[in-house]
């Protein structure tokens, strides 16, 4: 059946691209940085539309704005917004966001494939680097053990502000496909391929409508702002951090059970502070993983606004972050468990110890015994 389709009449398709550029980041410093080089003026994110007491950041993410970007797009020049937000954790988000006016349906669905196209995960464009390259070298000093940034996170959202008529969100779905956009296919989907990817589906108003998948996401908000961008952005960050610390814990172990191995066949007498030493790197360990993590996953507080925190937690489920971070919770069990059986191997070793200088004092009170009375 077509589709008799409105035209878009305001509209913006952002990219989003994540990255871990540090440990963490010293976010007044970052400020301070970025003004000394007079550029644009930051400032302390907070979320548009929801009062604080009902969702809010858990330390403020600073927003710097970036240059203009000129993109090429659909054998056309699109004019491009840049900022990057920047969390305390060590994260940051990228955004480049394309105002769009006056064109069809099926010219804006294109439109955000054609994005996906150059600025999308498979892209790997020199966009991302040069904006990662700019703000790594504007804020050096602010950032703590700064790493290479290997892992990545993208998300692309199409958000229309208004149509050419006025259309309700119990009607849309008979007026817009918006598979092509979310699926970013050319070729149709099954009907069951269709349902899974529009299960994901939010509305608060009757005119207003939130649909998300696992990369892209299709918001309809004629108020303007959506503080939704904000709550996908943060689950991204979410998972961008949870990946970070599950790979550098995968990488951790295998080096953890070579230690221990070595340990326990060093056959060394004097081996308590070997023990004790390693159980003192595994704890260092667990204490900053867990204080990290502890960061990201109170990186936003939701209590009172029950529909965001439905897309929210839908979002957090559908990016898997729980399960990451399942993860990442079973490796510092087992980093756990190791700490305190070295732990105890260490005590133990100075029991030894203890027991051998006890006897050691023995037979020397012997020896000094037999001497005086030869």
């Amino acid at each position: 059946m077509p589709y008799e389709q409105p035209n878009v009449q305001s509209a913006v398709v952002i990219a989003m691209h994540l990255v871990d550029i540090a440990d963490a980041i010293d976010l007044s410093n970052a400020e301070a940085l970025w003004a000394q080089q007079q550029r644009p003026a930051s400032m302390r994110s907070k979320l548009a539309s929801t009062p604080p007491k009902a969702m809010a950041f858990g330390v403020p993410p600073v927003v710097l704005r970036l240059d203009s970007l000129e993109l090429s797009l659909l054998d056309g020049d699109f004019r491009a917004d840049a900022t990057v937000r920047l969390y305390d954790f060590g994260a940051v988000a990228f955004s480049v966001q394309i105002p769009v006016t006056s064109c069809s349906w099926a010219s804006f669905s294109q439109l955000v494939n054609a994005v996906d196209g150059l600025l999308g995960p498979g892209a790997d464009s020199p966009i991302w680097t040069q904006l990662q390259d700019q703000v790594r070298s504007a804020l050096l000093p602010a950032l703590t053990r700064p790493s290479p940034a290997s892992l990545h996170e993208d998300y692309l959202l199409g958000i229309v502000h208004a149509f050419d008529e006025a259309i309700s969100v119990s009607t849309m779905h008979e007026r817009i496909d918006l598979v092509p956009l979310l699926s970013g296919e050319r070729r149709p989907l099954s009907e069951q391929a269709r349902r899974d990817l529009l299960q994901q589906r939010f509305s608060y108003y009757a005119d207003d409508l939130v649909v998300l998948t696992w990369d892209r996401a299709f918001i309809y908000e004629p108020r303007g702002d959506s503080d939704v961008i904000d709550i996908l952005e943060v689950a991204n960050a979410q998972l961008l951090e949870m990946r970070f610390y599950d790979e550098l814990l995968d990488a951790e172990l295998p080096r953890m059970y070579d230690m221990v191995e070595a340990a326990y066949h060093a056959g060394n007498p004097l081996g308590a502070r070997h023990f004790a030493d390693l159980a003192r790197k595994l704890y260092t360990l667990v204490a900053e993983v867990t204080e990290i993590t502890e960061k990201v996953d109170n990186a936003l507080q939701v209590t009172e606004d029950v529909y965001l925190a439905r897309v929210y937690a839908a979002a957090l489920d559908l990016f898997r972050v729980r399960h990451v971070s399942d993860a990442v919770d079973r490796k510092l069990a087992i980093i756990r468990d190791t700490y305190a059986a070295l732990y105890e191997e260490a005590s133990g070793k100075r029991a030894e110890l203890l027991e051998l200088a006890i006897i050691a004092l023995i037979v020397v009170e012997i020896v000094i015994a037999i001497i005086r009375h030869a």
